[in-house]
């Protein structure tokens, strides 16, 4: 499995369109095991991303999508910064039986 855990930082006041944007067409991507996008509590304009893959390869497949090519498209102009990002290898946990 391959894992990405990501900050984003809106630009002020859009985080809530951000994350609409972000989470438009995820269920149509293909080898995502999960994708959950998330308010950071201590920073109202970041977003946290953390997901899933079946592979690394899954992952780089997607960004072709044309529905991720289009949330990058109208993202892009909402997104004031990219914090912390890290690449992570899951091996198991509730929601993820496969390991």
């Amino acid at each position: 499995m391959h894992g990405l855990i990501g900050k984003m930082i809106a630009t002020p006041g859009q985080r809530d369109a951000l994350i609409a944007i972000l989470l438009d067409g995820v269920d149509a991507m293909p080898g995502c095991l999960s994708y959950i996008v998330a308010k950071d509590l201590d920073d109202e304009g970041a977003i946290w991303i953390t997901e899933v893959w079946e592979s690394q390869d899954d992952h780089a497949a997607s960004l072709a999508l044309p529905a991720v090519q289009q949330a990058i498209t109208l993202g892009k102009q909402l997104i004031a910064d990219f914090g912390d990002s890290i690449t992570t290898m899951p091996v198991g946990g509730h929601g993820l039986d496969r390991v």
